[in-house]
């Protein structure tokens, strides 16, 4: 249905200045109706929601059906008091050789250099050994040093065979033992 256009114009002489500022007025409180206060009603809606879980969840806290999660300044904690010590730094060297003779490997002398993280305020004992061994020892030594030692981060592996027909390869490992200071 269709409203003829001389209609409206009636409507709108007989309404007036007064009548169209009105209607001016109505469609702005329309529009920030819709655009300015819906999104409101709608966070509101999800604020709502949001407490309900929250106390639905202190509720199965006090109840003992579920635990409050573990802050990360607490897993940072958890995680510095896991490492070993300065004064373990000794024994985790000799697990790293032991290690090494387990699989036959043969770890020529190596440089170490003890440091500490300006940036975790952890020691950290920077170690390069040569190696020389067959690759699957060399693999089976390093994934048992990761396994082993949680503390141990591999920064480079570099092996090298000297002629394609040998089984033994020459190389080194740079690694760094990260130590708690306490």
């Amino acid at each position: 249905m269709s409203v003829p256009s001389l209609i409206v114009r009636e409507h709108v002489q007989r309404a007036g200045w007064p009548g169209l500022g009105g209607a001016g007025l109505l469609a702005l409180a329309l529009t920030y109706g819709v655009f300015g206060l819906l999104p409101d009603w709608q966070s509101l809606d999800t604020l709502r929601q949001n407490s309900q879980k929250a106390s639905e969840f202190l509720e199965k806290v006090a109840n003992g059906t579920a635990t409050l999660p573990v802050m990360p300044a607490q897993q940072l904690d958890d995680f510095h008091k896991s490492l070993p010590t300065q004064l373990d730094a000794t024994s985790a060297i000799d697990r790293i050789y032991a290690m090494a003779g387990q699989q036959k490997i043969n770890l020529s002398r190596g440089e170490y250099s003890l440091g500490i993280d300006p940036k975790t305020q952890l020691a950290r004992y920077q170690i390069l050994l040569p190696v020389r061994g067959s690759y699957p020892q060399l693999r089976r030594f390093l994934h048992a040093l990761l396994t082993e030692l949680p503390a141990v981060v591999l920064e480079d592996v570099d092996f090298q065979r000297k002629k394609i027909a040998d089984t033994e390869l020459t190389g080194r490992i740079r690694m760094t033992l990260y130590l708690s200071r306490s």
